[in-house]
């Protein structure tokens, strides 16, 4: 059995209190849903910031790639092999005591890999979660309204590299269900989609960084979820 994943989790009580409780969760079954986006032309755009690094088009919109549930991490470090992967914030479902919650992740991937094949870059980098959930039904009514980001350390400082809301990507639970149904099990992880990267001064928007931090804001009950992880590359050994 895979290890757990341990999260804060918190839900909403009928007097509107918020009561908190940690969940052991094992990993039994881990999507990363791909080219979720509302809007055609964030679509779109997102597709020809791949393409400019040499990805492929998709067969179709959406696309569920299966990936190992050992690549989920919690850790405040992942190892990866190049220079080449980079991470992008994503909202995250997972279901546990009979219900699904919310997180964020990180889609860290390799782009070289990318290249040739999605679903086996997928596979090549670890995929940091944070530890704190919100349960979904709490939030689900209101999801447009969550804000997703990003941000990188670059040249020594932090700066924005992803900024939304959950608008801009199609409504979780129809994410979800066209892979899960209603035979989701103990477990089941999905990674909900992501946000265009936003360029640098020379213009380049998906872009490798030593340092990232990932986060998801509730504006309606003022809290945040926030996880921060660094990079380390080991070189390519021939």
């Amino acid at each position: 059995m895979t290890n757990p994943l341990y999260f804060s989790c918190e839900s909403v009580q009928a007097d509107g209190t918020v009561a908190t409780r940690l969940l052991a969760v094992p990993p039994s079954k881990f999507i990363i849903a791909g080219w979720t986006g509302r809007d055609t032309a964030a679509i779109e755009h997102h597709i020809q910031e791949l393409e400019a690094l040499g990805v492929p088009r998709p067969s179709a919109v959406p696309l569920y790639y299966h990936a190992g549930r050992g690549l989920l991490v919690q850790s405040d470090s992942v190892e990866v092999v190049g220079p080449d992967s980079s991470g992008e914030a994503e909202p995250a479902l997972f279901f546990a005591e009979g219900e699904w919650w919310l997180t964020v992740g990180s889609d860290h991937t390799d782009r070289t890999v990318e290249s040739y094949s999605v679903a086996v870059s997928k596979q090549m980098c670890p995929k940091p979660l944070a530890t704190s959930a919100w349960r979904w039904r709490d939030v689900a009514g209101r999801q447009d309204d969550i804000q997703l980001a990003s941000r990188i350390l670059e040249d020594g400082r932090w700066v924005d590299y992803q900024q939304g809301t959950l608008a801009s990507i199609r409504p979780l639970e129809s994410l979800r269900d066209g892979c899960f149904g209603q035979s989701a099990e103990l477990g089941s992880f999905m990674f909900c989609g992501t946000l265009g990267a936003i360029p640098n001064a020379a213009g380049k928007a998906i872009r490798p960084a030593s340092s990232m931090e990932i986060s998801l804001r509730d504006p309606a009950r003022g809290r945040a979820i926030v996880h921060r992880y660094t990079v380390k590359a080991w070189p390519v050994i021939a």
